[in-house]
């Protein structure tokens, strides 16, 4: 039992329960406070159904990527490798379409391929190796981000990009929906429903919330913690295909940024309607509470890093919100 755990104990049940509420919807009060705040400061600007369309594409992407990440971390791993993953699939999906002639569906298909084996590797390293999944995982986004420099040799891979691949995040083929935003929609959903309401799902949570007991009750602990691997790549690998076709080019680096808002998403949806546990669902509202703060900050034009200030402290709070869940599930 924690620290924070034994001095819950000590509370009154009003208390506890008060506490209880607090970490479980704070975050979601906030998102609410925060949109009626925003539209009330700026009504002309930011409660509009063009902003909201917007926000919601823009952070398309990190809902993605993050989803894919809580699947690693709800097994009790976590993939520090996404962000160089992400970089490194769009430059090579880039490169197939432009440089190997390949056709777009083709390209697309073989890179997530290749997100699927990086996520296996990173599961095999873990699991089978036993290095720890911060060590594995930073380690091999440390390789990723070499190997695409050298696959552009440091150079973005911008001509010669069709306009069909641009078509593929910039485009709206259904309903005038972007497309990011279906895309997002199908992946976050279907990651829900996998974990939420499949035996395979139960598995994934038994993995993560007791590892010994699941191991106890037949389930190939191993397999399902390389699953998660699995799935976090392929997200990681799609993320950086849609970034690519939003850029119209492979860069090095472009998606290095994605790994700190993708684990500020995951903790901050662990705040959310659970006691501090990893959700996809809490996960698209974390998503969504960065998008919308970001989106204000830009509005009110502050200057760049207050988002990288804000972003941190976003994780630290998220951390926060989590542990207080967790203590007051254990008291």
């Amino acid at each position: 039992m924690t620290d924070a755990a034994v001095a819950n104990r000590r509370l009154s049940p009003g208390s506890k329960r008060a506490l209880g509420y607090f970490a479980r919807y704070a975050t979601i009060i906030g998102l609410v406070a925060m949109v009626l705040a925003f539209s009330w400061l700026s009504p002309r600007a930011f409660p509009t159904l063009n902003n909201f369309t917007n926000v919601l594409n823009q952070a398309s992407l990190a809902m993605i990527i993050a989803a894919g990440l809580t699947l690693a971390v709800i097994v009790g791993e976590l993939d520090l490798s996404i962000g160089f993953s992400a970089s490194l699939h769009g430059i090579l999906v880039t490169g197939l379409i432009v440089s190997n002639q390949l056709p777009i569906p083709v390209a697309i298909v073989i890179v997530l391929a290749a997100g699927a084996l990086i996520g296996l590797v990173n599961g095999l390293i873990v699991t089978k190796v036993k290095v720890n999944s911060v060590i594995a995982t930073l380690g091999v986004g440390t390789i990723l981000t070499g190997l695409a420099f050298a696959y552009s040799a440091g150079v973005p891979i911008v001509s010669g990009v069709p306009e069909a691949f641009l078509q593929l995040s910039l485009g709206r083929w259904l309903f005038g929906i972007p497309n990011n935003i279906v895309i997002m929609a199908v992946v976050v959903g279907g990651l829900w429903l996998l974990v939420e309401r499949t035996a395979l799902g139960q598995e994934i949570q038994a993995v993560g919330g007791n590892p010994a007991a699941a191991r106890l009750a037949g389930i190939n602990v191993d397999r399902i913690k390389i699953l998660g691997f699995v799935i976090s790549g392929v997200c990681a690998a799609l993320t950086g295909i849609l970034l690519a076709s939003r850029l119209g080019s492979g860069t090095a680096s472009a998606a290095d940024s994605y790994l700190l808002t993708a684990f500020a998403a995951v903790f901050l949806g662990s705040a959310t309607l659970r006691d501090g546990e990893f959700h996809v669902l809490g996960t698209l509202i974390g998503a969504l509470i960065i998008a919308f703060c970001f989106n204000g900050l830009n509005i009110f034009g502050a200057p760049t890093f207050s988002q990288y200030v804000l972003q941190g402290a976003i994780l630290i709070l998220a951390v926060g919100l989590s542990s207080l869940g967790r203590s007051i599930a254990e008291s």
